[in-house]
């Protein structure tokens, strides 16, 4: 009751604000080249590890603002916080920047857990969280100052970013009030825009609530060279991993100039389950785990 309860205030709240709800494949020919997210292979394709290109390929053809909540698959993904097979919610906002999201989902967050009864505070593992604005806005660069022992530099060139922050970040971030962590180095850009004005920087954020990383989003990156000049180095480095690359995502790249100025977002439906549900397993919200099929 809860989960339906949810989806459905999540499609309330979109088609409140204008967005065209949009149904994508899961099995696809290829999929963007990300060395640390593993795909699962079927039928000489793969299982979507989340809907991006093809959405973008629907903002390249001008369908305007679009959103999906949909099944997404990644292996080897197994814990408190993660399952093999997951419900994503992704949404893209054309003529809008990454700050642009980043108030959306104050929004958003808000309006659910209105629409779900649990107000302006919600109850996490034996803490108030205060939904009500300003939310915490903080850098990365910051974060690493204020909780890692290491600098950002030396954690890309240590190789031990994701661990830094696993470790010694995310535990401080959202605890009060949800936390944005904002402006990405530019080796994590993946498919995020540059910042003009500091180009050693992504216009990336990723939001917190009680430590947990809810959704990832960014300002697009619609340069189609450079976006494949980004797959061929990601692709090579799954080939130095020993792994077999996924093949060019023509299509895609044969549009993406054509896709106007656009923020999007991915928020992991599970966790904000876990989070305005108040349990610490993601089993909890799931009607099957993968060990009991």
């Amino acid at each position: 009751m809860f989960r339906a309860a949810l989806m459905g205030a999540i499609r309330s709240f979109f088609s409140g604000r204008g967005y065209l709800e949009v149904d994508t494949p899961h099995l696809l020919p290829t999929l963007a080249p990300e060395i640390h997210i593993r795909s699962i292979a079927a039928e000489g394709g793969f299982l979507q590890t989340s809907p991006e290109l093809c959405m973008k390929r629907l903002l390249a053809a001008d369908y305007g603002n679009i959103f999906q909540i949909c099944h997404a698959f990644r292996k080897n993904e197994r814990g408190d916080l993660h399952l093999p097979e997951f419900s994503l919610l992704e949404w893209y906002h054309t003529h809008a920047d990454y700050t642009h999201l980043m108030t959306e989902c104050e929004d958003l967050l808000r309006y659910l857990s209105h629409r779900l009864n649990r107000g302006d505070t919600i109850r996490y593992q034996g803490r108030d969280i205060a939904l009500q604005g300003p939310w915490e806005r903080l850098s990365v660069e910051t974060a690493f100052h204020r909780y890692a022992p290491v600098s950002v530099q030396k954690a890309l060139e240590a190789d031990c970013f994701d661990e830094m922050l696993v470790r010694h970040i995310e535990p401080h971030l959202g605890v009060r009030r949800p936390t944005i962590l904002y402006d990405y180095p530019a080796p994590l850009a993946a498919l995020a825009r540059l910042k003009p004005d500091n180009p050693a920087l992504a216009e990336r954020f990723e939001l917190y609530v009680a430590g947990i990383e809810l959704a990832n989003g960014f300002s697009e990156l619609i340069d189609p060279v450079e976006q494949r000049q980004r797959f061929e180095r990601e692709s090579a480095k799954m080939c130095d991993a020993g792994m077999t690359p996924y093949p060019m995502p023509e299509e895609f790249l044969s549009v993406l100039g054509h896709m106007p100025e656009t923020a999007g977002i991915a928020l992991g439906v599970d966790r904000l389950a876990m989070v305005l549900w108040g349990t610490d397993r993601i089993d909890d919200v799931a009607a099957f785990t993968p060990e009991a099929l």
